[in-house]
Protein backbone atom coordinates (compact mmCIF):
# COMPACT_ATOMS: atom_id res chain seq x y z
CA UNK A 1 0.00 0.00 0.00
CA UNK A 2 1.38 3.27 -1.10
CA UNK A 3 0.99 7.05 -0.15
CA UNK A 4 0.87 9.69 -1.95
CA UNK A 5 3.62 11.12 -3.14
CA UNK A 6 2.59 14.28 -5.71
CA UNK A 7 1.42 17.65 -4.19
CA UNK A 8 -1.19 17.04 -1.98
CA UNK A 9 -2.76 20.68 -3.06
CA UNK A 10 -3.19 19.15 -6.64
CA UNK A 11 -3.97 15.29 -6.25
CA UNK A 12 -7.32 14.94 -8.21
CA UNK A 13 -9.31 11.11 -7.72
CA UNK A 14 -12.49 10.31 -9.29
CA UNK A 15 -13.36 8.91 -5.42
CA UNK A 16 -12.34 10.06 -1.87
CA UNK A 17 -12.65 7.51 1.35
CA UNK A 18 -12.59 8.48 4.75
CA UNK A 19 -11.98 5.45 7.22
CA UNK A 20 -10.17 2.18 6.93
CA UNK A 21 -12.61 0.07 9.06
CA UNK A 22 -15.18 -2.25 7.76
CA UNK A 23 -16.84 0.21 5.84
CA UNK A 24 -14.03 2.01 4.92
CA UNK A 25 -12.04 -0.93 3.73
CA UNK A 26 -14.94 -2.05 1.72
CA UNK A 27 -15.52 1.33 0.07
CA UNK A 28 -12.18 1.26 -1.42
CA UNK A 29 -12.53 -2.35 -2.41
CA UNK A 30 -15.24 -1.73 -4.81
CA UNK A 31 -14.58 1.78 -6.07
CA UNK A 32 -11.07 0.86 -7.03
CA UNK A 33 -11.84 -2.30 -8.66
CA UNK A 34 -14.82 -0.70 -10.56
CA UNK A 35 -12.36 1.22 -12.23
CA UNK A 36 -11.93 4.40 -9.73
CA UNK A 37 -8.86 6.27 -8.93
CA UNK A 38 -9.32 6.08 -5.29
CA UNK A 39 -8.19 8.30 -2.13
CA UNK A 40 -8.00 6.07 1.28
CA UNK A 41 -7.56 8.89 3.92
CA UNK A 42 -6.75 7.24 7.66
CA UNK A 43 -6.07 9.75 10.69
CA UNK A 44 -4.00 7.05 12.62
CA UNK A 45 -1.01 5.26 11.72
CA UNK A 46 0.07 2.32 9.14
CA UNK A 47 -0.74 -1.12 10.15
CA UNK A 48 0.49 -3.58 7.65
CA UNK A 49 -1.21 -7.26 7.94
CA UNK A 50 1.38 -9.50 9.43
CA UNK A 51 4.47 -7.19 9.67
CA UNK A 52 2.74 -4.84 12.07
CA UNK A 53 0.86 -7.59 14.26
CA UNK A 54 3.80 -7.35 16.64
CA UNK A 55 2.21 -9.64 19.47
CA UNK A 56 0.62 -12.02 17.43
CA UNK A 57 2.58 -15.01 18.31
CA UNK A 58 3.59 -14.49 22.21
CA UNK A 59 2.52 -15.49 25.14
CA UNK A 60 1.85 -14.65 28.54
CA UNK A 61 4.89 -14.84 29.61
CA UNK A 62 6.56 -12.77 26.98
CA UNK A 63 4.32 -9.72 27.77
CA UNK A 64 5.75 -7.47 30.07
CA UNK A 65 3.69 -7.29 33.70
CA UNK A 66 2.26 -10.80 32.21
CA UNK A 67 0.40 -8.35 29.67
CA UNK A 68 -1.37 -6.05 32.68
CA UNK A 69 -1.86 -2.70 32.05
CA UNK A 70 0.58 -0.31 33.94
CA UNK A 71 -0.48 2.27 35.80
CA UNK A 72 0.54 4.99 33.15
CA UNK A 73 -1.84 2.97 30.21
CA UNK A 74 -4.28 2.73 32.85
CA UNK A 75 -4.29 6.87 33.08
CA UNK A 76 -3.95 7.48 29.69
CA UNK A 77 -6.88 5.33 28.37
CA UNK A 78 -8.94 5.74 31.16
CA UNK A 79 -11.95 6.05 29.37
CA UNK A 80 -11.00 3.23 26.87
CA UNK A 81 -10.72 0.96 30.36
CA UNK A 82 -14.28 1.42 31.16
CA UNK A 83 -15.52 -0.92 28.47
CA UNK A 84 -13.63 -3.95 30.37
CA UNK A 85 -9.97 -4.59 31.32
CA UNK A 86 -9.60 -6.83 28.28
CA UNK A 87 -8.77 -4.16 25.93
CA UNK A 88 -6.06 -2.84 27.91
CA UNK A 89 -3.48 -5.94 28.01
CA UNK A 90 -0.43 -5.33 26.67
CA UNK A 91 -1.40 -8.05 23.72
CA UNK A 92 -4.08 -5.15 22.42
CA UNK A 93 -3.84 -1.76 24.09
CA UNK A 94 -1.85 -0.46 21.59
CA UNK A 95 -4.74 -0.59 19.02
CA UNK A 96 -6.73 1.53 21.38
CA UNK A 97 -6.69 5.42 21.42
CA UNK A 98 -5.26 7.64 24.12
CA UNK A 99 -8.06 9.37 25.61
CA UNK A 100 -5.56 12.05 27.44
CA UNK A 101 -4.32 12.97 23.47
CA UNK A 102 -7.65 12.24 21.91
CA UNK A 103 -9.90 13.64 24.70
CA UNK A 104 -14.11 13.81 24.64
CA UNK A 105 -16.91 15.55 26.77
CA UNK A 106 -19.84 13.42 28.35
CA UNK A 107 -23.10 15.64 29.40
CA UNK A 108 -24.32 12.25 30.12
CA UNK A 109 -21.81 8.75 30.10
CA UNK A 110 -21.01 7.91 26.43
CA UNK A 111 -17.76 5.29 26.23
CA UNK A 112 -16.38 5.94 23.11
CA UNK A 113 -13.87 2.69 21.91
CA UNK A 114 -11.64 3.72 19.46
CA UNK A 115 -8.92 2.72 17.39
CA UNK A 116 -6.59 5.29 15.18
CA UNK A 117 -4.80 2.79 12.62
CA UNK A 118 -5.13 1.52 9.31
CA UNK A 119 -7.80 -1.38 9.35
CA UNK A 120 -9.66 0.57 12.36
CA UNK A 121 -11.67 -1.78 14.74
CA UNK A 122 -11.49 -4.41 11.98
CA UNK A 123 -8.91 -5.65 13.71
CA UNK A 124 -10.20 -5.81 16.91
CA UNK A 125 -13.99 -6.03 16.03
CA UNK A 126 -16.10 -9.36 18.09
CA UNK A 127 -16.40 -10.85 14.37
CA UNK A 128 -20.81 -11.59 14.65
CA UNK A 129 -22.37 -11.07 11.62
CA UNK A 130 -26.15 -11.27 11.41
CA UNK A 131 -28.29 -9.97 9.32
CA UNK A 132 -31.32 -7.86 9.75
CA UNK A 133 -34.71 -8.78 8.87
CA UNK A 134 -37.90 -7.02 7.90
CA UNK A 135 -38.83 -7.20 11.26
CA UNK A 136 -36.14 -4.32 11.86
CA UNK A 137 -36.63 -2.80 8.51
CA UNK A 138 -40.17 -2.16 9.43
CA UNK A 139 -40.38 -1.84 13.41
CA UNK A 140 -40.29 2.09 13.17
CA UNK A 141 -42.92 2.40 11.16
CA UNK A 142 -45.56 -0.01 12.72
CA UNK A 143 -44.66 1.54 16.45
CA UNK A 144 -43.75 5.33 15.13
CA UNK A 145 -40.67 5.46 17.30
CA UNK A 146 -37.76 6.87 14.56
CA UNK A 147 -38.54 7.38 11.18
CA UNK A 148 -39.70 4.78 8.45
CA UNK A 149 -36.50 3.09 6.91
CA UNK A 150 -36.24 3.62 2.94
CA UNK A 151 -35.49 0.45 2.45
CA UNK A 152 -36.55 -3.55 3.17
CA UNK A 153 -35.24 -6.83 3.43
CA UNK A 154 -35.27 -7.49 0.14
CA UNK A 155 -33.15 -4.34 -1.05
CA UNK A 156 -30.30 -5.50 0.99
CA UNK A 157 -30.56 -9.45 0.69
CA UNK A 158 -28.44 -10.10 -2.35
CA UNK A 159 -25.79 -7.52 -0.91
CA UNK A 160 -26.03 -9.27 2.17
CA UNK A 161 -24.92 -12.58 0.33
CA UNK A 162 -22.30 -10.99 -1.71
CA UNK A 163 -20.58 -9.74 1.45
CA UNK A 164 -20.62 -12.80 3.07
CA UNK A 165 -19.30 -14.99 0.03
CA UNK A 166 -16.08 -12.59 0.65
CA UNK A 167 -15.56 -12.31 4.16
CA UNK A 168 -16.22 -15.68 5.03
CA UNK A 169 -19.41 -16.66 7.54
CA UNK A 170 -19.30 -19.45 9.62
CA UNK A 171 -22.51 -20.63 10.83
CA UNK A 172 -25.89 -22.63 10.77
CA UNK A 173 -29.03 -22.25 8.81
CA UNK A 174 -32.16 -21.97 11.36
CA UNK A 175 -34.87 -20.43 8.59
CA UNK A 176 -35.55 -18.17 11.15
CA UNK A 177 -37.66 -14.37 10.13
CA UNK A 178 -36.35 -12.53 12.67
CA UNK A 179 -32.64 -14.02 11.69
CA UNK A 180 -32.22 -14.75 7.53
CA UNK A 181 -29.82 -17.20 6.83
CA UNK A 182 -27.09 -16.49 5.29
CA UNK A 183 -24.44 -17.91 2.88
CA UNK A 184 -22.32 -19.70 5.51
CA UNK A 185 -19.13 -22.05 5.74
CA UNK A 186 -19.13 -24.99 8.29
CA UNK A 187 -20.23 -23.87 11.59
CA UNK A 188 -18.23 -23.83 14.48
CA UNK A 189 -18.73 -27.03 17.19
CA UNK A 190 -20.31 -26.68 20.55
CA UNK A 191 -18.90 -28.06 23.39
CA UNK A 192 -20.98 -30.62 25.25
CA UNK A 193 -22.46 -28.54 28.10
CA UNK A 194 -23.87 -25.88 25.14
CA UNK A 195 -25.19 -29.35 23.27
CA UNK A 196 -27.26 -29.72 26.82
CA UNK A 197 -28.34 -26.48 26.93
CA UNK A 198 -29.73 -26.55 23.51
CA UNK A 199 -31.37 -29.75 23.70
CA UNK A 200 -32.91 -28.41 26.94
CA UNK A 201 -34.20 -24.41 25.54
CA UNK A 202 -35.73 -27.07 22.72
CA UNK A 203 -37.56 -29.47 25.12
CA UNK A 204 -38.88 -26.27 27.28
CA UNK A 205 -39.28 -23.94 24.96
CA UNK A 206 -41.21 -23.47 21.90
CA UNK A 207 -40.32 -19.89 21.07
CA UNK A 208 -36.32 -19.96 21.22
CA UNK A 209 -33.22 -22.11 19.81
CA UNK A 210 -29.52 -22.12 20.58
CA UNK A 211 -26.85 -21.60 17.51
CA UNK A 212 -23.27 -21.28 17.69
CA UNK A 213 -22.32 -17.33 16.94
CA UNK A 214 -22.25 -16.49 13.50
CA UNK A 215 -18.90 -15.17 13.01
CA UNK A 216 -16.50 -13.94 9.99
CA UNK A 217 -13.80 -16.72 10.22
CA UNK A 218 -12.93 -19.13 7.58
CA UNK A 219 -13.67 -22.53 8.62
CA UNK A 220 -13.19 -24.34 5.40
CA UNK A 221 -11.01 -23.07 2.13
CA UNK A 222 -9.78 -19.72 1.47
CA UNK A 223 -11.24 -16.45 0.90
CA UNK A 224 -9.87 -13.82 -1.29
CA UNK A 225 -7.80 -11.04 0.32
CA UNK A 226 -3.69 -11.58 1.71
CA UNK A 227 -3.08 -15.10 1.69
CA UNK A 228 -6.59 -15.71 4.16
CA UNK A 229 -6.85 -19.45 4.91
CA UNK A 230 -9.02 -21.34 7.77
CA UNK A 231 -8.74 -20.29 11.35
CA UNK A 232 -6.20 -21.83 13.71
CA UNK A 233 -8.48 -21.57 17.15
CA UNK A 234 -6.03 -19.83 18.94
CA UNK A 235 -8.60 -16.64 20.03
CA UNK A 236 -6.04 -13.99 19.59
CA UNK A 237 -8.09 -12.26 17.16
CA UNK A 238 -7.48 -8.78 18.58
CA UNK A 239 -4.04 -8.64 18.34
CA UNK A 240 -3.95 -8.97 14.50
CA UNK A 241 -4.67 -12.38 12.85
CA UNK A 242 -1.90 -13.39 10.78
CA UNK A 243 -3.69 -15.94 9.14
CA UNK A 244 -6.06 -13.92 8.19
CA UNK A 245 -9.06 -16.40 9.16
CA UNK A 246 -10.97 -13.66 10.58
CA UNK A 247 -12.04 -10.89 8.06
CA UNK A 248 -10.21 -7.65 8.39
CA UNK A 249 -9.89 -4.71 6.17
CA UNK A 250 -5.92 -5.33 6.38
CA UNK A 251 -6.19 -9.02 5.35
CA UNK A 252 -9.05 -8.70 2.82
CA UNK A 253 -10.70 -5.19 1.55
CA UNK A 254 -7.42 -2.76 1.43
CA UNK A 255 -5.17 -5.60 -0.44
CA UNK A 256 -7.69 -6.23 -2.54
CA UNK A 257 -7.93 -2.68 -3.67
CA UNK A 258 -4.31 -1.72 -3.63
CA UNK A 259 -4.08 -4.64 -6.15
CA UNK A 260 -6.28 -2.87 -8.54
CA UNK A 261 -3.90 0.27 -8.67
CA UNK A 262 -6.10 2.50 -8.16
CA UNK A 263 -5.76 3.12 -4.30
CA UNK A 264 -4.06 5.88 -3.25
CA UNK A 265 -3.86 5.25 0.70
CA UNK A 266 -2.68 8.27 3.48
CA UNK A 267 -2.69 7.29 6.78
CA UNK A 268 -2.17 10.07 8.98
CA UNK A 269 -4.79 12.13 7.57
CA UNK A 270 -7.43 13.94 9.79
CA UNK A 271 -10.46 15.28 7.66
CA UNK A 272 -11.30 18.39 8.84
CA UNK A 273 -14.06 18.84 6.45
CA UNK A 274 -15.72 18.43 3.24
CA UNK A 275 -15.55 21.27 0.94
CA UNK A 276 -19.20 22.28 -0.70
CA UNK A 277 -18.94 24.13 -3.62
CA UNK A 278 -21.87 26.83 -3.37
CA UNK A 279 -22.65 27.08 -7.43
CA UNK A 280 -21.71 23.59 -8.40
CA UNK A 281 -23.96 22.49 -5.27
CA UNK A 282 -21.78 19.36 -4.75
CA UNK A 283 -18.53 18.34 -2.93
CA UNK A 284 -15.36 19.22 -4.46
CA UNK A 285 -12.67 17.77 -1.93
CA UNK A 286 -12.09 16.92 1.96
CA UNK A 287 -9.31 19.20 3.47
CA UNK A 288 -6.74 17.29 5.67
CA UNK A 289 -4.47 18.43 8.57
CA UNK A 290 -1.87 16.11 8.60
CA UNK A 291 -1.68 14.13 12.06
CA UNK A 292 2.21 14.55 12.68
CA UNK A 293 3.51 18.12 10.70
CA UNK A 294 -0.29 19.95 11.44
CA UNK A 295 -0.18 21.03 7.97
CA UNK A 296 -3.32 21.57 6.03
CA UNK A 297 -4.22 20.02 2.48
CA UNK A 298 -6.92 20.04 -0.01
CA UNK A 299 -7.85 16.85 -2.01
CA UNK A 300 -10.48 17.33 -4.47
CA UNK A 301 -12.50 14.08 -6.10
CA UNK A 302 -16.18 13.98 -7.80
CA UNK A 303 -17.21 11.93 -5.19
CA UNK A 304 -16.88 11.53 -1.14
CA UNK A 305 -17.58 8.34 0.98
CA UNK A 306 -17.74 8.77 4.55
CA UNK A 307 -16.76 6.07 6.50
CA UNK A 308 -14.97 6.88 9.63
CA UNK A 309 -17.46 5.75 11.84
CA UNK A 310 -20.83 7.14 13.33
CA UNK A 311 -19.44 9.43 15.37
CA UNK A 312 -16.74 11.17 13.16
CA UNK A 313 -18.69 10.82 10.44
CA UNK A 314 -21.26 12.94 12.24
CA UNK A 315 -18.06 15.22 13.59
CA UNK A 316 -16.76 15.92 9.97
CA UNK A 317 -19.92 16.77 8.34
CA UNK A 318 -21.03 19.06 11.60
CA UNK A 319 -17.54 21.09 10.87
CA UNK A 320 -18.35 21.31 7.35
CA UNK A 321 -19.98 24.69 6.85
CA UNK A 322 -21.35 27.02 4.41
CA UNK A 323 -23.48 29.29 3.53
CA UNK A 324 -25.63 26.96 2.05
CA UNK A 325 -25.59 24.48 5.30
CA UNK A 326 -24.62 26.77 7.86
CA UNK A 327 -25.31 24.02 10.51
CA UNK A 328 -22.87 21.15 8.87
CA UNK A 329 -23.79 19.64 5.56
CA UNK A 330 -26.64 17.96 4.62
CA UNK A 331 -28.29 19.34 7.98
CA UNK A 332 -31.29 20.52 6.87
CA UNK A 333 -33.39 18.41 8.94
CA UNK A 334 -31.63 19.49 12.11
CA UNK A 335 -30.93 15.53 12.77
CA UNK A 336 -26.89 15.09 12.17
CA UNK A 337 -25.82 14.13 15.44
CA UNK A 338 -29.16 13.25 16.99
CA UNK A 339 -30.92 10.00 17.11
CA UNK A 340 -27.38 7.82 18.83
CA UNK A 341 -28.09 3.85 19.34
CA UNK A 342 -26.11 0.96 20.85
CA UNK A 343 -26.77 -1.97 22.13
CA UNK A 344 -27.39 -2.41 25.82
CA UNK A 345 -25.69 -5.90 27.54
CA UNK A 346 -23.82 -6.56 30.45
CA UNK A 347 -27.16 -8.09 31.67
CA UNK A 348 -28.28 -11.66 32.02
CA UNK A 349 -27.51 -14.91 33.86
CA UNK A 350 -24.66 -17.08 34.94
CA UNK A 351 -24.64 -20.85 36.60
CA UNK A 352 -22.26 -23.76 37.45
CA UNK A 353 -22.73 -27.21 35.72
CA UNK A 354 -22.97 -30.59 37.21
CA UNK A 355 -22.15 -34.30 35.44
CA UNK A 356 -19.96 -33.61 32.81
CA UNK A 357 -16.82 -33.77 34.71
CA UNK A 358 -15.06 -36.57 32.43
CA UNK A 359 -15.34 -33.88 29.27
CA UNK A 360 -13.30 -30.87 27.47
CA UNK A 361 -13.02 -29.42 24.80
CA UNK A 362 -9.77 -28.81 22.00
CA UNK A 363 -8.42 -25.75 21.18
CA UNK A 364 -9.82 -21.97 21.85
CA UNK A 365 -12.43 -21.53 19.65
CA UNK A 366 -13.43 -17.17 18.99
CA UNK A 367 -16.81 -17.47 19.48
CA UNK A 368 -19.64 -18.34 21.47
CA UNK A 369 -23.42 -19.13 21.62
CA UNK A 370 -26.31 -17.28 20.19
CA UNK A 371 -30.09 -17.74 21.15
CA UNK A 372 -31.68 -15.22 18.50
CA UNK A 373 -34.38 -12.74 19.62
CA UNK A 374 -37.38 -14.39 20.94
CA UNK A 375 -39.88 -11.16 22.17
CA UNK A 376 -42.14 -9.15 20.51
CA UNK A 377 -42.47 -11.36 17.71
CA UNK A 378 -46.66 -11.65 17.66
CA UNK A 379 -48.60 -13.62 19.69
CA UNK A 380 -47.47 -14.82 23.21
CA UNK A 381 -44.36 -13.71 22.39
CA UNK A 382 -45.28 -10.46 22.93
CA UNK A 383 -44.15 -8.00 25.69
CA UNK A 384 -46.79 -5.56 27.56
CA UNK A 385 -43.99 -4.01 28.79
CA UNK A 386 -41.44 -3.19 25.99
CA UNK A 387 -41.27 -2.38 22.34
CA UNK A 388 -38.52 -4.31 20.24
CA UNK A 389 -36.36 -7.35 21.56
CA UNK A 390 -33.02 -8.44 22.37
CA UNK A 391 -30.87 -12.07 21.77
CA UNK A 392 -28.48 -13.73 23.78
CA UNK A 393 -24.76 -14.55 23.81
CA UNK A 394 -22.27 -16.72 26.30
CA UNK A 395 -21.19 -20.04 26.37
CA UNK A 396 -19.66 -22.63 28.44
CA UNK A 397 -16.29 -23.39 29.71
CA UNK A 398 -13.74 -24.62 32.36
CA UNK A 399 -11.34 -23.23 34.27
CA UNK A 400 -8.29 -23.62 36.16
CA UNK A 401 -9.06 -22.41 39.83
CA UNK A 402 -6.13 -24.84 40.97
CA UNK A 403 -3.83 -21.81 39.39
CA UNK A 404 -5.40 -19.51 42.44
CA UNK A 405 -4.97 -22.07 45.28
CA UNK A 406 -1.57 -20.96 47.57
CA UNK A 407 -1.39 -24.35 49.13
CA UNK A 408 -0.43 -25.61 45.28
CA UNK A 409 2.37 -23.17 43.85
CA UNK A 410 4.96 -25.43 44.28
CA UNK A 411 6.61 -28.61 43.60
CA UNK A 412 4.96 -31.96 42.30
CA UNK A 413 1.73 -31.52 43.27
CA UNK A 414 1.60 -27.92 41.17
CA UNK A 415 1.96 -29.77 38.41
CA UNK A 416 -0.23 -32.75 38.97
CA UNK A 417 -3.19 -29.98 40.08
CA UNK A 418 -2.38 -27.64 36.69
CA UNK A 419 -3.00 -30.55 34.47
CA UNK A 420 -6.90 -30.89 35.71
CA UNK A 421 -9.61 -28.68 35.00
CA UNK A 422 -11.71 -26.66 37.18
CA UNK A 423 -15.32 -26.70 37.12
CA UNK A 424 -18.10 -26.05 34.27
CA UNK A 425 -19.18 -22.62 34.01
CA UNK A 426 -22.00 -20.93 32.01
CA UNK A 427 -23.57 -17.73 31.27
CA UNK A 428 -26.02 -15.96 28.90
CA UNK A 429 -25.20 -11.95 28.66
CA UNK A 430 -28.48 -9.91 26.19
CA UNK A 431 -28.06 -7.91 23.78
CA UNK A 432 -30.79 -5.24 23.45
CA UNK A 433 -32.28 -3.08 20.97
CA UNK A 434 -32.33 0.63 21.44
CA UNK A 435 -35.16 3.00 20.51
CA UNK A 436 -33.86 6.02 18.44
CA UNK A 437 -34.46 8.88 20.02
CA UNK A 438 -33.54 12.91 19.08
CA UNK A 439 -32.39 13.91 22.47
CA UNK A 440 -29.45 11.23 22.17
CA UNK A 441 -26.52 13.11 20.36
CA UNK A 442 -23.53 14.25 19.59
CA UNK A 443 -22.64 17.74 18.96
CA UNK A 444 -19.10 19.80 18.67
CA UNK A 445 -17.22 22.07 21.83
CA UNK A 446 -15.74 24.56 20.16
CA UNK A 447 -14.42 25.68 23.00
CA UNK A 448 -12.36 22.95 23.87
CA UNK A 449 -10.13 21.94 21.04
CA UNK A 450 -8.02 19.05 20.59
CA UNK A 451 -4.30 19.49 19.28
CA UNK A 452 -5.37 19.73 15.89
CA UNK A 453 -7.26 22.77 16.17
CA UNK A 454 -10.46 20.68 15.60
CA UNK A 455 -14.14 20.90 18.03
CA UNK A 456 -14.30 18.28 20.66
CA UNK A 457 -17.18 16.09 20.55
CA UNK A 458 -19.66 15.83 23.61
CA UNK A 459 -22.10 13.06 23.98
CA UNK A 460 -25.31 13.91 25.92
CA UNK A 461 -27.32 10.20 25.40
CA UNK A 462 -28.39 7.33 27.51
CA UNK A 463 -30.97 4.00 27.34
CA UNK A 464 -34.61 5.14 28.24
CA UNK A 465 -37.55 3.80 29.69
CA UNK A 466 -38.17 0.91 26.99
CA UNK A 467 -34.45 -0.13 27.38
CA UNK A 468 -34.65 -0.42 31.21
CA UNK A 469 -37.55 -2.40 30.88
CA UNK A 470 -36.53 -4.78 28.37
CA UNK A 471 -33.06 -5.63 30.66
CA UNK A 472 -35.50 -6.64 33.69
CA UNK A 473 -37.10 -9.13 31.19
CA UNK A 474 -33.50 -10.43 29.82
CA UNK A 475 -32.69 -11.02 33.03
CA UNK A 476 -35.52 -12.92 34.11
CA UNK A 477 -35.33 -14.99 30.74
CA UNK A 478 -31.59 -15.93 31.18
CA UNK A 479 -32.25 -17.26 34.77
CA UNK A 480 -35.24 -19.23 33.40
CA UNK A 481 -33.51 -20.78 30.50
CA UNK A 482 -30.45 -21.56 33.19
CA UNK A 483 -32.63 -23.27 35.45
CA UNK A 484 -34.60 -25.14 32.93
CA UNK A 485 -31.60 -26.47 31.85
CA UNK A 486 -31.31 -28.06 35.53
CA UNK A 487 -27.93 -26.21 36.02
CA UNK A 488 -26.77 -25.27 39.36
CA UNK A 489 -26.39 -21.59 41.74
CA UNK A 490 -28.14 -19.83 38.64
CA UNK A 491 -27.57 -16.28 39.45
CA UNK A 492 -29.05 -13.02 36.94
CA UNK A 493 -26.78 -10.13 36.76
CA UNK A 494 -27.21 -6.50 36.05
CA UNK A 495 -23.87 -4.63 35.96
CA UNK A 496 -25.70 -1.33 36.20
CA UNK A 497 -22.32 0.45 36.61
CA UNK A 498 -21.58 -0.43 33.31
CA UNK A 499 -24.96 0.25 31.59
CA UNK A 500 -23.71 3.29 29.50
CA UNK A 501 -24.11 3.91 25.66
CA UNK A 502 -20.74 3.01 23.95
CA UNK A 503 -19.78 0.01 25.77
CA UNK A 504 -21.28 -2.10 22.87
CA UNK A 505 -19.02 -0.67 20.55
CA UNK A 506 -22.07 -0.25 17.96
CA UNK A 507 -22.96 3.07 17.54
CA UNK A 508 -25.03 3.98 15.68
CA UNK A 509 -27.85 6.66 13.96
CA UNK A 510 -26.32 10.04 14.07
CA UNK A 511 -27.05 10.61 9.89
CA UNK A 512 -29.55 7.99 9.72
CA UNK A 513 -31.57 7.16 6.23
CA UNK A 514 -35.07 8.15 5.63
CA UNK A 515 -37.67 9.00 2.53
CA UNK A 516 -38.09 12.45 3.82
CA UNK A 517 -35.03 15.33 3.89
CA UNK A 518 -36.97 17.16 6.72
CA UNK A 519 -36.55 14.05 9.00
CA UNK A 520 -33.46 12.65 7.90
CA UNK A 521 -29.48 13.02 6.67
CA UNK A 522 -29.80 10.39 3.90
CA UNK A 523 -31.63 8.78 1.31
CA UNK A 524 -32.16 5.08 0.34
CA UNK A 525 -28.72 4.94 -1.31
CA UNK A 526 -26.94 6.68 1.80
CA UNK A 527 -26.62 9.98 -0.39
CA UNK A 528 -26.96 13.21 1.39
CA UNK A 529 -30.15 14.54 0.76
CA UNK A 530 -29.06 17.72 -0.61
CA UNK A 531 -25.30 16.37 -1.72
CA UNK A 532 -26.05 13.91 -3.77
CA UNK A 533 -22.12 13.37 -3.90
CA UNK A 534 -21.63 12.32 -0.61
CA UNK A 535 -22.31 8.92 0.77
CA UNK A 536 -22.24 7.98 4.14
CA UNK A 537 -22.03 4.18 4.97
CA UNK A 538 -20.63 3.74 8.62
CA UNK A 539 -23.05 3.33 11.89
CA UNK A 540 -24.26 6.72 10.83
CA UNK A 541 -26.58 5.71 8.64
CA UNK A 542 -28.65 2.80 10.53
CA UNK A 543 -32.16 4.23 11.39
CA UNK A 544 -32.74 1.78 13.69
CA UNK A 545 -30.42 -0.78 15.37
CA UNK A 546 -32.20 -3.90 15.68
CA UNK A 547 -30.55 -6.42 18.27
CA UNK A 548 -27.63 -7.93 16.33
CA UNK A 549 -24.19 -7.09 15.99
CA UNK A 550 -23.89 -4.13 13.03
CA UNK A 551 -20.96 -4.52 11.21
CA UNK A 552 -22.11 -6.79 8.41
CA UNK A 553 -25.01 -4.53 7.84
CA UNK A 554 -22.28 -1.59 7.30
CA UNK A 555 -20.57 -3.83 4.77
CA UNK A 556 -23.49 -4.63 3.26
CA UNK A 557 -25.05 -0.81 2.84
CA UNK A 558 -21.29 0.09 1.73
CA UNK A 559 -21.17 -2.26 -1.36
CA UNK A 560 -24.32 -1.37 -2.34
CA UNK A 561 -23.76 2.42 -1.95
CA UNK A 562 -20.48 2.18 -4.29
CA UNK A 563 -22.15 0.23 -6.65
CA UNK A 564 -24.87 2.87 -7.21
CA UNK A 565 -22.11 5.56 -6.68
CA UNK A 566 -20.30 4.15 -9.56
CA UNK A 567 -23.49 3.93 -11.83
CA UNK A 568 -24.66 7.21 -11.36
CA UNK A 569 -21.06 8.59 -11.88
CA UNK A 570 -20.97 6.88 -15.33
CA UNK A 571 -24.85 8.91 -16.13
CA UNK A 572 -23.12 12.25 -15.09
CA UNK A 573 -25.66 12.15 -12.19
CA UNK A 574 -23.08 12.62 -9.66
Amino acid sequence: MHTSSTNPTEDIFDAIVVGTGISGGWAAKELCEKGLKTLVLERGKMIKHIEDYHTAYLDPWDLPNGGAPTREQLIRKHKQNRSGIYIMYTAQQHYFVDDLKHPYNEDRRFDWIRGYHVGGRSIMWGRQSYRLSDIDFEANKKDGHGVDWPIRYKDIAPWYSYVENHIGVSGEKLGLPQLPDGEFLKPMALNCVEEHLKTKIAEHFDDRILTIGRNAHITEGTKPGFGRSTCQYRNRCMRGCPYGAYFSSNSSTLPMAEATGNMTLRPHSIVSEVIYDEQLQKATGVKVIDAETKETHIFKAKMVFLCASAIASAAILLQSKSKRFPNGLGNDSGELGHNIMDHHFKIGARATVKGFNDKYYKGRRPSGIYIPRFRNLGGKTDSPNFLRGYGYQGGASRERFSELVSELKYGSQLKEELLKPGEWSVGLTGFGETLPNHSNRMYLDYEKKDEWGLPTVTFDADFGENELAMREDMKLQAIEILKAAGFENVQGYDLTDSRAMGLGIHEMGTARMGHNPKTSVLNKHNQIHACKNVFVTDGAFMTSSGCQNPSLTYMAFTARAANYAVEELKKSNI
